[in-house]
């Protein structure tokens, strides 16, 4: 056999021999594989209130398999790891999943900040984990804390209403107070009263207030002398750029001393006069 033939059978042999190794490799099983992902992963809003996510779950494998569910968001958050659709807040701890389906399966998770304790404003970071065996998937997901503004305006006695002499100033104590996360400035006051009266704050502008202080207000009253006696309403309000509140009082007004007694002598002398014209008839 010349060279020239041997060069011809060269390919045949070596596909021969391909033939041959591809039959000798081993068969490889696809590896299995969770993936979890959400289309908003990064949600805010102001401190106390109640974060959701909505996560979808892709598995890949061979067979279906459970997965256990377990989410690790800031010391004492509270969290909940619920089906996205169907019952609302019904927890699970797992879910089985199918391999290789059209639509990946979808979860809720929802995250709150804990009632008595609101946290500061900033990033916070909350893991999702999904694991069955050695498949493990995570995701982490972030809640941005905007700042609270919480203004509180209230009687210092608790109560509603007051009592005030017509001509005259009668006082009414309020307190002031801070219940959100961050300091609250230019604090302002204004009232919404019976034409011809005049109501004043001391003082009538209050600069900065901390988070969790308070301040006494003093809310000056005073309706005309000629007011006639009886109940009334008046708004009270205190305002900023950032949060405002506003209170209803009752106001009962009284006469002057001077007209009461002017009004006690009135009946007195009716008294007498009476008196007088019977025990005349009397003597008749």
């Amino acid at each position: 056999m010349n060279w020239s033939r041997r060069i011809c059978y060269l390919p045949f042999l070596l596909l021969v021999l391909m033939v041959f190794a591809g039959m000798a490799s081993p068969v490889i099983a696809a590896e299995s594989s969770i993936e979890l992902s959400c289309q908003y992963p990064m949600v805010r809003g102001p401190s106390g209130t109640q974060f959701e996510f909505q996560v979808d779950l892709k598995y890949e494998g061979e067979q279906a398999r459970t997965f256990d569910l377990r989410a690790q968001g800031p010391q004492g958050w509270y969290t909940s790891i619920q089906p996205a659709y169907g019952e609302a807040a019904r927890e699970i701890s797992a879910i089985r999943l199918q391999p290789g389906q059209t639509y990946p399966d979808r979860i809720k998770l929802l995250l709150a900040t804990p009632y008595w304790a609101l946290p500061e404003p900033g990033d916070y970071v909350i893991k999702l984990e999904a694991k069955s065996g050695d498949i493990v998937g995570s995701i982490e997901l972030q809640a941005t804390v905007t700042a609270r503004y919480d203004l509180a305006f209230n009687p210092k006695a608790g109560q509603y209403n007051t009592k005030i002499t017509s001509g005259e100033e009668g006082h009414f104590p309020l307190v002031l107070e801070n219940f959100g996360t961050t300091v609250i400035e230019n604090i302002t006051f204004s009232s919404d009263k019976p034409g011809g009266w005049t109501v004043t704050f001391n003082p009538d502008k209050v600069d900065s207030l901390a988070v969790g202080t308070t301040r006494e207000i003093d809310v000056v009253i005073e309706a005309p002398r000629k007011t006639i006696a009886g109940d009334y309403m008046i708004t009270l309000r205190s305002s900023s750029e950032v949060a405002s509140d506003l209170m209803d009082i009752r106001i009962t007004v009284l006469a002057p001393t001077v007209w009461g007694w002017v009004g006690a002598g009135i009946v007195v002398a009716v008294i007498a006069g009476l008196a007088v014209v019977f025990m005349r008839l009397g003597r008749r």
